[in-house]
């Protein structure tokens, strides 16, 4: 069966349910567990979340102060703690002096916004997108490893890395609202989780479709 690009979203949704992803509280916490996820587990992720929200509650000026080998400490357990604690500490400073109001930046920097962001250290294009979509409330597509792998199996070629998707898929065509991106990564990823980990493609409900992307 050919998909749309929205068919696909959808038939995901009616198969798997509504994943409310990315669970978090805040746009800080999302911003700093955006970060933390970079190569390494959700669940490493999520334990050095959990030590950053009992030290500071994700309060951006809390963090901004805590002496440097603290914030590495509590970024430990994620891996990579000292480029991640310097992207850390450039993200928040920067969302503060922007008083910490998404709305006011993205239509401040407008269409510039993804460049700005990827020259921050520690945020490369996933990591933009995923602001793009969560702090930014825009319907941006994220190429993570679970789409990719979840297009390749629906019939799209070329897929060596991050950037080959993007290109092909970067702002989510209508009728996509930006609740819909968020809601269509979560579920890509869950569904990655169930059958493409597994290797599991042929026994899942999207075994034998194809997916027909929008030509730009």
């Amino acid at each position: 069966m050919d998909l749309t690009l929205h068919g696909l979203y959808q038939k995901l949704l009616n198969n798997m349910g509504p994943t409310h992803w990315w669970p978090a509280d805040s746009k800080q916490q999302i911003i700093i567990e955006a970060i933390l996820i970079q190569n390494t587990t959700e669940r490493n992720a999520e334990h050095a979340s959990q030590l950053i929200k009992e030290a500071t509650g994700y309060d951006f000026k809390k963090i901004s102060g805590l002496p440097a080998e603290i914030l590495e400490k509590l970024i430990r357990p994620a891996g990579f703690m000292k480029n991640k604690s310097r992207a850390i500490r450039t993200v928040t400073q920067w969302y503060l002096d922007h008083n910490q109001n998404s709305q006011i930046i993205a239509k401040e920097y407008g269409e510039d916004l993804r460049s700005i962001l990827l020259k921050m250290h520690g945020v490369g294009p996933e990591t933009a997108d995923v602001f793009l979509t969560y702090i930014f409330d825009r319907p941006q597509f994220i190429a993570d490893k679970y789409a990719r792998t979840l297009f390749a199996q629906l019939g799209i070629q070329g897929l060596s890395d991050y950037n080959s998707l993007a290109k092909l898929l970067s702002a989510l065509p209508e009728p996509f609202t930006y609740q819909d991106a968020q809601e269509f990564h979560g579920l890509i990823d869950e569904f990655g989780k169930k059958y493409l980990r597994r290797k599991n493609f042929e026994h899942s409900f999207l075994a034998g479709d194809r997916l027909i992307l929008p030509e730009d």
